[in-house]
């Protein structure tokens, strides 16, 4: 591997790094400071803080399943898939920045609620936003990381679709 794949490799597991450690540092301190459903409620109660464990995926899918079927499905199948996401970047640099930063997120975001589901058989789930006609379930850091991730490699797509749009406008 070449020196700018090495520095290219660092710098993905870097922010990899920095992804997962601000969602179990906030996972962290919300297990330490808060009781399941303890209730803390800001900006005129739009935003709430509350403890509450998941045993499923997104929003609960899945915690009643069975074992084997429960863990295969809610943990062996996504550590295969976040590892060979985390291989395929790696290996691959045919991707744009901003493609790249939002798969690492997406990579980042699941790793963190993987590793709470493995270290402590349930993801910490803790804020809720409802502002009336918009209102979310309950999600954590590692939640905003994959919708954030989401959001860039979408925003990218789109504006490179654009891109070829306009050159071929400008060709015709």
């Amino acid at each position: 591997m070449k020196l700018k794949g090495i520095l290219r490799a660092v710098i993905i597991l870097a922010i990899l790094a920095l992804n997962v450690g601000c969602d179990q540092v906030s996972k962290s301190i919300v297990r330490t400071h808060l009781d399941v459903y303890d209730r803390y409620s800001f900006i005129y109660n739009h935003f709430t803080l509350l403890k509450v464990e998941n045993t499923g995926a997104f929003l609960s899918l899945g915690d009643k399943l069975a074992n084997p079927y429960h863990f295969i499905l809610l943990t062996l199948v996504p550590v295969l898939t976040l590892l060979g996401a985390l291989l395929y970047i790696l290996l691959k640099s045919n991707f744009t920045r901003l493609t790249l930063i939002g798969i690492i997120f997406v990579i980042g975001g699941g790793i963190g609620n993987i590793y709470d589901r493995i270290a402590h058989g349930s993801v910490t789930d803790f804020m809720h936003i409802n502002f009336g006609l918009f209102e979310t379930g309950i999600f954590n850091v590692a939640d905003v990381s994959i919708m954030v991730g989401m959001g860039l490699i979408l925003f990218d797509s789109w504006y490179k679709n654009r891109e070829v749009k306009e050159e071929r406008i400008a060709a015709e």
